[in-house]
């Protein structure tokens, strides 16, 4: 059946918007509006120590300032940790997840000795030491198995954008972190288990998370919840050709003094160069059609 387009945007509050996740919030408001669905924000505060306490009411603020107004109130991670615990047990009850004694000097001694000592954009993949087992070692964190006879591999998923993407999740990542040493909740499992909550049935975000989405993808399939379609839009990037992120000190968004700006300039990053408008809402409506013509503006169709 055709289900009503749900998308949504998904900041971290660790810094206002930029140039950059400007954009990213942009392309999920035109992407929603263009199919007639609605747009939710959902702020992912679930890596506290990384968090600055007030940024999430600033990007909020940000947003009201350009015009993007969520259709739902927004929904805080930090307040969902009993959803994302009680994931993790089904998952653990099904025998896929694992408790894990290794610290990252464990990992890499164990993939030294493999002759296998490499790392995946700075991450090391992991060998499966605790599959078998603690071994001894205190538990530390939890993991997903990524070697099951079940596992797709290598798995096959569709980008709007891209088109046909493939990745050997057991081979490239390794059995990856559903719940951190700290006793924090991983990102893949908190995002998985919060789309199907919120009955997101498009997600669309900077590529840079184009190589998160195979992990999700076998969480979604684990748990037994719809996937959603994934549209990663290009990045944003500085002069150097890196990625502008709050990290490398991205300047913050104008939009008290300059909102139309912040929206052209993000239209022009995603490729929608409008007529002049002298006011968001009057250039927010073009937008609108310009992104329905180039992609599109039929529901999904979804098993929900």
């Amino acid at each position: 059946m055709t289900a009503l387009y749900r998308g949504r945007f998904a900041p971290s509050p660790t810094g206002p918007l930029h140039a950059g996740s400007m954009v990213a919030a942009l392309a999920s408001w035109l992407d929603a509006r263009a199919h007639g669905g609605r747009w939710l924000v959902r702020i992912e505060d679930v890596d506290l120590p990384r968090c600055v306490p007030g940024i999430d009411r600033i990007i909020l603020g940000q947003l009201a300032d350009c015009g993007l107004q969520p259709d739902e109130p927004p929904v805080w991670q930090s307040t969902r940790g009993a959803h994302y615990q009680s994931a993790l047990d089904r998952l653990v009850a099904g025998g896929v997840a694992y408790p894990c004694g290794c610290t990252r000097a464990d990992i890499a001694e164990a993939l030294a000795r493999s002759g296998q000592a490499k790392h995946r954009h700075g991450e090391l993949v992991y060998p499966g030491t605790c599959r078998g087992g603690l071994h001894g070692k205190p538990p530390r964190a939890v993991r997903l198995r990524t070697d099951l006879p079940s596992v797709e591999c290598p798995l096959r998923w569709s980008d709007r954008r891209s088109g046909a993407q493939a990745q050997d999740v057991a081979a490239q990542v390794g059995d990856f972190v559903l719940r951190r040493a700290d006793g924090l909740w991983a990102y893949q499992l908190a995002v998985v288990v919060d789309d199907d909550a919120q009955g997101i049935t498009d997600v669309v975000r900077g590529e840079d998370l184009a190589d998160n989405t195979p992990r999700q993808i076998l969480l979604q399939r684990l748990l037994g919840v719809p996937t959603p379609r994934y549209l990663h839009v290009p990045l944003v990037r500085d002069a150097r050709g890196e990625k502008l992120s709050k990290q490398t000190g991205a300047e913050a968004v104008d939009t008290v003094r300059r909102p139309l700006q912040a929206l052209q300039a993000a239209g022009a990053a995603l490729g929608l160069h409008l007529p002049a408008a002298s006011s968001p809402s009057e250039w927010l409506g073009p937008a609108v059609q310009a992104w329905a013509a180039r992609w599109g503006a039929s529901a999904p169709e979804t098993a929900r």
